[in-house]
């Protein structure tokens, strides 16, 4: 495999990682295993590479106590009662009228087509909604998933077309109202760990955001593998 291609998958592989610790973050109240996961080197090293390391109780407390405290905390964070943001793009994005901020608004529905458009379907168990940051997340990890398996196998096309419908997202959806919800979580949470995920989550999508505009289209990655040894 090229240089090039080898750097496409590598890079797909990576941020595929980070939307699925994204996704579970947020997804419900952390369990044991997942505190266990950001506990890990791996995450550490993650964090480090986006400038931000765990707070010390990550350190000194126990992956049970962990999870015990901040599942309590996205509880009074996410589901109430009491004051509480919602996990939801409809609730967050701009539409220029208020009014239309509601649950199953057309955002809804615009995010639900966008994804049932490129093949993908929602497990049969999901009961949560197409907006959620979680599920927006997962369907990110699950197109660069299919990017770095569509550059093992040398499917060129495949692969652009999983990074351009990855940049289109982004775009229309995560980065209209996702950095928002980072900075209300940020000034809501009581605890250092959702702060800094909301951090990183920021951070993360900036580094997205950069990566995707230094190299938005088929055209850019064509010429750089056209200039590249075969396989």
């Amino acid at each position: 495999m090229s240089s090039a291609r080898q750097e496409f998958l590598e890079t797909a592989k990576a941020r595929a990682n980070i939307y699925g610790l994204l996704a579970a973050v947020f997804r419900a109240e952390p369990t044991v295993a997942l505190v266990q996961e950001i506990m890990s080197p791996a995450f550490s090293g993650v964090l480090s590479n986006l400038g931000h390391s765990l707070s010390d109780s990550f350190r000194e407390d126990s992956a049970r106590d962990l999870a015990a405290d901040l599942a309590l905390e996205y509880t009074r964070l996410f589901i109430g009662p009491g004051p509480r943001i919602s996990p939801h793009g409809s609730l967050h994005v701009d539409l220029g009228n208020a009014s239309e901020n509601m649950l199953w608004s057309r955002q809804t529905v615009a995010v639900k087509r966008f994804i049932e458009a490129t093949g993908l379907h929602y497990d049969e168990e999901f009961s949560g909604m197409p907006d959620h940051i979680s599920a927006e997340f997962e369907f990110m990890a699950k197109l660069a998933q299919r990017e770095a398996a569509s550059w093992a196998e040398g499917d060129e096309e495949d692969a652009c077309w999983c990074r351009e419908t990855q940049e289109k997202f982004l775009k229309e959806h995560i980065q209209s109202w996702v950095p928002r919800f980072c900075d209300k979580l940020v000034a809501l949470t009581e605890k250092p760990f959702y702060r800094q995920m909301a951090e990183v989550t920021k951070v993360f999508l900036g580094f997205e955001r950069e990566e995707f505009e230094r190299q938005s289209n088929k055209n850019t990655i064509g010429a750089t593998l056209s200039a590249a040894p075969p396989i």
